[in-house]
């Protein structure tokens, strides 16, 4: 568990449309990702953000897990299938964007391993 990293990134893409366009590229991903020839991204969750006035104005969240921090650089410096995510960006209406990631120290809930 410790050295599982979480990623979570969240985009302010006030357009509906560009929201799709982007869900679209994080499922063409999620069937794509690829390190030494195997699917590397141990998990992948991605969708609108609810309304709420504590999303900020956040609108579309990623959930992603790499097994360690060397795969998460991989996904930020050399995957091909994340590059065509980062390279849709430019195209849309976006006006922000937050990553934050981390070791998890405390894990609970019903699905907790």
């Amino acid at each position: 568990m410790a050295e599982r990293v979480h990623r979570v990134t969240m985009f302010k893409m006030p357009k509906e449309g560009d929201r799709a366009q982007m869900l679209e590229r994080y499922k063409i991903m999620a069937a794509e990702n690829k390190r030494d020839g195997k699917p590397y991204i141990l998990s992948m969750t991605v969708g609108p953000a609810e309304e709420d006035p504590r999303s900020q104005g956040y609108t579309l969240v990623s959930k992603t897990e790499f097994a360690s921090m060397d795969d998460m650089k991989y996904y930020d410096d050399e995957c091909p299938a994340h590059g065509q995510v980062k390279a849709l960006v430019p195209s849309l209406t976006v006006e922000g964007i937050l990553t934050v990631y981390f070791k998890a120290q405390a894990t609970g809930g019903t699905e907790a391993k």
